[in-house]
């Protein structure tokens, strides 16, 4: 296989996503991808990687912040946008955060860090998007809406929007250390 040119975004942001999913749909036609796994807080960007990538082939799974996540008992994803994604035939998994959840609690509540902030903090070094991507393929996996036997396209952003793209082989959170970054094909410069 020919290898996608990578993209390089001056910044991050929602004002990457168009050409964040192109480039994602370029590695979709080199073959081999059989499942897109979008971080999506609102539906927008999921909605958007179906109108771009729908006909591709591969099967989208919309991925959300779980609920509560900003305040309450609130569910963010769009009930609009999230009916149109499930007449579309698009999983919406919504789940504990991989890299926050307990240990986000016990830090702002007790102070200091945890192992697993490390591992977020770790991964941001890449930019947010990364860090959103890798999470949101093991909460993907975790609720078996993707396999973890072959290579996934992933797509996550900065705060809205899209602004990373890679192709990963997910893993469980219980053996979230066999996930494998493969292909970098969008990231943003800045952070």
């Amino acid at each position: 296989m020919e290898s996608s040119p990578i993209v390089i975004f001056e910044q991050p942001g929602p004002g990457n996503t168009s050409r964040a999913i192109e480039a994602a749909g370029r590695r979709l036609a080199c073959g081999g991808i059989e499942h897109v796994v979008v971080a999506s807080s609102t539906g927008e960007t999921a909605l958007a990687c179906f109108g771009a990538l729908g006909s591709q082939g591969a099967r989208i799974v919309c991925v959300t912040h779980h609920v509560g996540f900003r305040a309450g008992d609130e569910f963010e994803l769009d009930p609009t946008r999230a009916a149109a994604l499930r007449e579309a035939g698009i999983p919406i998994v919504t789940a504990t955060h991989a890299l926050s959840g307990v240990s986000r609690s016990i830090s702002s509540t007790f102070g200091g860090t945890t192992p697993v902030e490390v591992v977020a903090h770790t991964l941001r070094l890449f930019g947010q998007g990364m860090k959103v991507c890798v999470e949101i393929a093991v909460m993907a996996a975790d609720s078996g809406a993707i396999p973890t036997d072959r290579d996934v396209l992933a797509i996550g952003g900065s705060g809205r929007g899209a602004d990373t793209v890679v192709v990963l082989r997910p893993a469980h959170m219980n053996r979230f250390f066999d996930l494998r970054i493969r292909e970098i094909l969008a990231k943003p410069r800045a952070w």
